[in-house]
């Protein structure tokens, strides 16, 4: 299946070229105790519930200020799971296939890891249903989230990468 083309009226997108194998990024995507390192934007951590990751699989996150205390996070299902490659999920379903309104916004990501010279073309597409929840994504800092998590997922494989 081929990623639909990006709307700007209503998708949000990062790229970034991430100096490890796409083999390290994927695994740092699904393996649920290398995902708990860079999957909430620091002094927050986060705990993954479940992690199935094939088509339809559950994927749930929670997370906590004190690391004691934890909050849901994420309640979302895989669509689409292409080994090494492609992940795309969305919390507008949530794991158990019910339909959510989720907050702060309904979304669906898309994940796309591609060769570069230097590693991993890293690419981020966030689908929103319409503009206004675009913007309201956008203005509740998805670059700033979205941005650093994929910066503490960089670290994370480049550390191991040795890079």
């Amino acid at each position: 299946m081929n990623s639909a083309a990006i709307d700007p009226t209503l998708d949000l997108t990062l790229e970034r070229v991430i100096h490890a194998a796409p083999a390290d990024v994927w695994r740092a995507w699904t393996d649920p105790t290398r995902l708990e390192k860079w999957w909430i934007p620091a002094p927050m951590v986060s705990r993954v519930d479940q992690l199935d990751v094939r088509p339809g699989g559950a994927f749930v996150t929670r997370m906590s200020e004190d690391g004691e205390e934890f909050v849901p996070h994420i309640d979302a299902v895989f669509l689409v799971v292409e080994e090494g490659r492609r992940l795309v999920f969305t919390n507008a379903v949530t794991s158990t296939w019910r339909p959510a309104t989720p907050e702060p916004v309904a979304l669906t990501a898309e994940i796309i890891l591609g060769d570069h010279p230097d590693g991993t073309d890293y690419r981020i597409v966030v689908r929103h249903g319409d503009a206004a929840t675009r913007e309201h994504h956008h203005e509740l800092g998805f670059f700033d989230g979205w941005g650093s998590v994929t910066a503490a997922l960089a670290e994370l494989v480049e550390k191991d990468a040795g890079t």
